[in-house]
């Protein structure tokens, strides 16, 4: 029997009164939810994007329920107290070497935190983490958006098997993610995602050429095989397509440290700086054919390409020419990280930095393009080498940092630790509340 649209609102409402309340932070709504759409007394039903509903403290509230949304409409409905969500409206865009949002200055600062959306948290654990990184004033989060795996286990993003990958659209997938932006908006926090990763970790590039042209092959060849691209797109298409409405996203990157080489260190010989910066064209203005509200930015260590200098960093031989890249007209921003012990550079990693620091900035001002250094840590003299290096931050202008990496303790114990870690009470992590506050100062 069809029902009309007012014997329907009435059905739902009295389905949802019948189901168990749904405490703070968790999911109340969205495009394909079929779970409980009633929050507990206090909270409200808040719409965070049309597949994640949340329950949220509502000042005088007592319950809220809201009809889940249906892929059809696209969106839900609320039928009892509403508050407004965490301000998360508009887009990030760049204006010179500046980030904007609203026509404001936008201040690029936080922390990456690769694992929020990849070990099995809650949504009440993500808020924890998000909760600790804002605290430090931090504006934006890093994160991973990729997890290629070849048998269903986890948090996970794309399954493989016999060539052909799956993107999972599920609970332990993209719904996830769902939750991970959520957590972040309501945390006053914006993303952003890295869609790719040069190394095994999660999968990646290497999962793509073992799967489309055999295992063992050159790692490099993701950069040029016709099938590989293809694939990559189709995963960019379902990953990117979903948020293209998000303002929670600031933006979209490309790889995680792109080289010629990867883990397995199998290349093809013929991998120049070239082959790089031809993907990163074709990648890059792909994105943007699908998505113009959010940023592209390529991921990169931020190595140079002068074949004259004897530094390593400098030399361009792991196939990135940082000034080229930066001026490719569909990316909007540059990247830069920053591990000099990790570089063999070991004589005064603090001074080194220093300088790797100003010579992005003055890359900044010649391509007139926001540049952010998104990751960078040492694992001894933490204190003074970070004070050191954001006041470089601060004089060269540079626009914006995210710290390797974000620490937490949540229910389940310490979050990843690979010795970078910075847990608040720390005294970098007053350091980086010092820092968010001084650039967010030079306006």
């Amino acid at each position: 029997m069809k029902l009309s649209s007012g014997l329907v609102g009435l059905a739902l409402a009295l389905a949802s009164s019948a189901q168990t309340p749904v405490s703070e932070w968790g999911q109340c709504g969205g495009i394909d939810y079929t779970g409980s759409t009633t929050c507990a007394a206090g909270l409200a039903c808040i719409e965070l994007n049309s597949y994640y509903y949340q329950c949220q403290v509502a000042t005088g509230a007592t319950s809220t329920s809201v009809a889940s949304a249906s892929a059809s409409t696209g969106g839900g409905t609320s039928t009892s107290t509403s508050v407004a969500p965490p301000a998360a409206t508009g887009y990030v865009k760049t204006s010179g070497q500046k980030f904007t949002l609203n026509g404001a200055t936008y201040t690029v600062v936080g922390a990456n935190a690769y694992w929020v959306g990849l070990m099995g948290y809650s949504t009440t654990d993500m808020n924890q983490a998000f909760k600790d990184i804002a605290a430090t004033g931090a504006t934006t989060v890093r994160t991973w958006g990729f997890n290629e795996v070849t048998s269903a286990s986890g948090d996970y993003y794309q399954l493989w098997s016999n060539g052909v990958p799956t993107v999972n659209t599920g609970s332990t997938g993209l719904e996830n993610f769902d939750n991970v932006v959520a957590a972040a908006k309501a945390n006053g926090l914006r993303l952003i995602v890295t869609l790719t990763n040069n190394w095994s970790d999660y999968g990646g590039m290497d999962v793509y050429v073992d799967q489309l042209i055999g295992s063992g092959e050159a790692h490099d060849l993701f950069y040029t095989n016709s099938a590989c691209i293809s694939a990559y797109k189709n995963y960019i298409k379902a990953f990117v397509g979903r948020y293209v409405n998000e303002p929670g996203i600031l933006g979209w990157e490309l790889a995680n440290e792109p080289r010629c080489s990867g883990s397995t260190g199998t290349t093809s010989g013929t991998c120049t700086v070239s082959t790089i910066t031809t993907w990163a064209e074709t990648i890059s203005s792909y994105i943007k054919s699908i998505d113009s509200n959010h940023l592209v930015g390529m991921g990169d260590e931020g190595w140079f390409n002068d074949p004259s200098s004897t530094d390593y960093p400098y030399e361009g031989q792991e196939g990135i020419d940082f000034v080229a890249n930066l001026a490719i007209n569909t990316l909007d921003f540059g990247t830069f990280h920053l591990y000099p012990e990790s570089w063999g550079e070991t004589s005064n990693p603090t001074t080194w930095g220093q300088q790797w620091i100003t010579d992005h900035a003055t890359a900044q001002v010649n391509a007139n393009k926001p540049v952010i250094m998104e990751e960078f840590g040492v694992t001894d003299t933490q204190l003074s080498t970070y004070t050191a290096w954001y006041s470089t931050v601060d004089s060269t202008g540079l626009t914006g940092a995210l710290i390797w990496q974000a620490g937490s303790t949540l229910s389940s114990g310490e979050t990843p630790n690979d010795g970078y870690a910075i847990y608040p009470g720390s005294d970098v992590y007053t350091l980086d509340t010092q820092l968010a506050a001084t650039l967010k100062a030079r306006g």
